[in-house]
């Protein structure tokens, strides 16, 4: 966050904390003079997580090791706490929130959102009704045309139903427990809204309303720059990466559903695409692409946080 002083260090750090945002400061070595700006971005990075997603749960980061490397070289990083389980306008409106704060306490115009999963159609909400505050947006395995996962699932749970009812409250126990151990425990929660808007028609339908970067053809990019706005992406496809990684066998499961189009266990391929695609075939699923589970996944592939610290580095470039 800059040079900071003890004193406004703690200011600083309660005022966010108390804004549901978790601040980095001072993390990890001092790097060499020729690292010191490789990620000194002119706006912050505002670090968004996805569906069922948290800032740190019980020792575990959602981001794990990236906002420290981004630090380490010059970024300025945030990360947002937005409700684990509601609809993508609910979870834009609480980000915008958290957006508006960090503007201006940091005196910055604007800031780089990177959002993982269903934070990438969260961002873009922000994106779409205050282009002003949004330097750029980058979905990281973004669910921005649906998931057929959600669409499985609406499927076999019928509104209205007693499946639907049970399966609801189960994530709404699951969404519970997250927001009890991270921050942010007194935002919203809707695990059937969460669901609407995971599915096909859901996503469209959000699209419909906030269209920017979204490829026009099925599986194509969209948009490089809309209202100033720089739009990237980049995904994986590879369900199972790691045998020590307690979620693959569940995405190697769920990516059973996308049948022989390519996915990371939760978002196809194609769907993840936003404006400039940078690559949609890393040997990631959909939860390496953040380096979860402390950093477990494919020894073969290029580690998650180096990607975030290129991408960091590809918007200094760009001047923002």
């Amino acid at each position: 966050m800059g040079k900071l002083t003890a004193a406004k260090r703690i200011l600083a750090t309660a005022a966010l904390l108390a804004a549901g945002l978790q601040p980095a400061f001072g993390m990890g070595s001092v790097p060499a003079d020729s690292e010191a700006t490789y990620t000194k971005t002119k706006y912050p990075i505002v670090l968004v997580h996805g569906v069922l997603g948290f800032d740190s749960l019980l020792g575990m980061d959602y981001f794990y090791g990236i906002p420290a490397e981004l630090q380490r070289s010059g970024a300025q990083v945030y990360i947002a706490q937005v409700s684990p389980a509601d609809s993508y306008e609910r979870r834009g409106e609480q980000l915008l929130e958290q957006v508006q704060r960090i503007v201006a306490m940091t005196g910055s115009q604007k800031v780089n959102l990177i959002g993982h999963s269903m934070g990438s159609p969260t961002s873009r909400y922000v994106a779409s009704v205050r282009p002003d505050l949004v330097a750029s947006v980058t979905s990281v395995g973004g669910v921005n045309k649906g998931s057929k996962v959600a669409d499985a699932l609406r499927g076999v749970l019928p509104p209205g139903s007693v499946t639907e009812s049970v399966v609801a409250a189960a994530g709404g126990a699951f969404a519970s427990m997250i927001r009890l151990f991270s921050t942010g425990s007194s935002l919203s929660q809707d695990e059937l809204a969460t669901l609407n808007s995971l599915t096909t028609p859901g996503t469209l339908a959000f699209n419909s309303r906030h269209p920017q970067a979204v490829p026009a053809t099925a599986c194509g990019e969209g948009a490089y720059q809309v209202n100033g706005i720089h739009y990237f992406s980049w995904s994986g496809a590879q369900p199972y990466t790691n045998p020590l990684d307690v979620g693959d066998p569940l995405l190697a499961a769920t990516g059973l559903v996308f049948g022989a189009e390519p996915n990371d266990g939760l978002v196809g391929t194609c769907s993840s695409h936003l404006g400039q695609v940078i690559r949609d075939n890393y040997r990631f699923n959909h939860l390496d692409e953040t380096n979860m589970f402390f950093g477990l996944g494919n020894i073969l592939e290029t580690s998650p946080v180096t990607l975030f610290r290129q991408h960091a580095n590809r918007l200094r470039n760009l001047g923002v």
